[in-house]
């Protein structure tokens, strides 16, 4: 921070004042690679003959262009001046980035392009214990909220800010915490560990909310500036669009976790009708075949045993064991002959 000259807050200086240190260039190589490695893969799916979502597509791109402003516009310039703008690149890092990241779902196209060996060891990578560790909840939430709080209320911003390597280093962890705490939230990716059900994740965004709302009012009853280079009002300021940007991040994402969870309700609901009718078809063929020698009288239905009806509850159905068929629960039965 020693030497540097003020910047102050005006139209040409946030379409102007980008960052060409090593950090930032070194950031902007990154995002580039993972931008064409997504752009080929994307097309080797297409010469398949297999579609990917557009949506996805641009939200993977988005979330890259998200990362390169929060670290190299001039939000990231005027960090260094004003306590707002260190908020703004905080929620660029943790939360708008990673969701459209998570958005683009880029482990599901990575195993659906790569080679088998490649593939194979990705696998391996997510199903081994050093993984299972780091997306452990426990870890997820320390690194999302716990270095969130250690940060913002203790003299760290203040060190890590006359310490720009250190901060650089502290952006990647609040990248990494963001995309850890995200990618199960949005559920479209696989997570082989810590699976999360739909009012978990509505459970974990409630609690995070008050959480993040907590942090933000602290912030704005505080007495003393952030850090040095900030002024009281600036914090102030700060704390408050914190507290007030998250709450509406967490209510707009709450809604579709929400809308998520009636349709996969809803598909559950027609997977087993739709077995319910196919084997009322099948019983009643059965019926028929039979009937010709004679009459006969329907079977009474079977009572279903409880693994069978979680079976259902999850898959729609249960396996066929023998020449008989299970039915699901709900089936339309005949009356049993008295």
């Amino acid at each position: 921070m020693s030497g540097m000259h003020f910047v102050p807050f005006t139209l040409h200086n946030v379409l102007t004042s980008w960052s060409f240190s090593p950090f930032p260039i070194l950031v902007d190589a990154f995002l580039i690679f993972l931008a064409v490695w997504y752009l080929r893969a994307d097309w080797a799916l297409a010469a398949r003959g297999r579609r990917w979502r557009r949506t996805r597509t641009a939200a993977f791109l988005a979330g890259l262009v998200t990362i390169d402003i929060a670290l190299q516009s001039s939000v990231a310039t005027f960090v260094n001046f004003y306590f707002q703008a260190h908020v703004v690149q905080h929620l660029l890092l943790m939360i708008v980035a990673p969701a459209l990241l998570a958005l683009g779902a880029p482990s599901t196209l990575f195993l659906q392009t790569a080679s088998r060996r490649t593939k194979q060891r990705w696998l391996h990578v997510l199903r081994s214990w050093p993984f299972a560790a780091l997306s452990n909840p426990v870890t997820v939430w320390f690194l999302y909220f716990g270095v969130m709080f250690v940060f913002f209320l203790t003299s760290l911003i203040n060190f890590a800010m006359q310490h720009m390597a250190l901060m650089d280093a502290l952006n990647v962890v609040f990248l990494l915490g963001g995309c850890l705490f995200w990618w199960p939230m949005v559920g479209i990716d696989p997570v082989i560990h810590w699976r999360q059900n739909h009012a978990t994740r509505m459970i974990v965004l409630l609690l995070g909310s008050g959480l993040e709302a907590f942090l933000g009012v602290a912030i704005l009853n505080e007495s003393h500036p952030e850090a040095s280079m900030y002024t009281l009002a600036g914090s102030h300021s700060g704390g408050a669009l914190l507290w007030v940007s998250v709450e509406l991040v967490n209510i707009a994402a709450f809604v579709p976790i929400f809308l998520q969870w009636v349709r996969s309700e809803d598909r559950l609901a027609r997977r087993v009708d739709a077995h319910a009718d196919l084997e009322a078809e099948r019983a009643a063929r059965a019926l028929e075949t039979l009937g010709e020698d004679g009459p006969l009288e329907p079977a009474r239905p079977r009572t279903l045993s409880f693994w069978e009806e979680q079976w259902i509850a999850r898959r729609g159905m249960v396996p066929r064991n023998g020449p008989s068929a299970v039915v699901a629960s709900g089936a339309e039965q005949p009356d049993a002959a008295r």
